[in-house]
């Protein structure tokens, strides 16, 4: 499985982003997908997965109320919709599976808020 993140870019505190992940090579299966983010400097934090059976959703307090995440299983796409982005939230966002894959591990994706 190919997981492949994208969406982030440059915004204002205040404002939204959409991160898609798209798994290519083979379905996701029965694997729930999370999404996590790595400043500079500090650790990898885990901030919301999916279940894919159930639509099961977590999400960390640092999120919770600001970031929504949703699964298209025709298009094998899991989504983070960011609201209320905080200078804080900038970071390389990354998916994977639940628990984490090590060769699942992509490029990520740049998201940056200014103040």
């Amino acid at each position: 499985v190919q997981l492949v993140e994208s969406g982030g870019g440059l915004v204002r505190a205040g404002g939204s982003l959409r991160l898609s992940c798209a798994a290519s090579g083979t379905n996701r299966g029965d694997r729930a997908i999370g999404w996590f983010r790595q400043a500079p400097g500090k650790e990898r934090e885990e901030l919301s997965c999916i279940g894919s059976s159930d639509g099961s959703t977590y999400y960390a307090d640092s999120v919770k109320g600001r970031f929504t995440i949703s699964s298209d299983n025709a298009k094998n796409t899991v989504y983070l919709q960011m609201n209320n982005l905080k200078p804080e939230d900038t970071a390389v966002y990354y998916c994977n599976a639940i628990p984490w894959v090590y060769d699942y591990w992509g490029q990520g994706t740049q998201v940056t808020v200014s103040s």
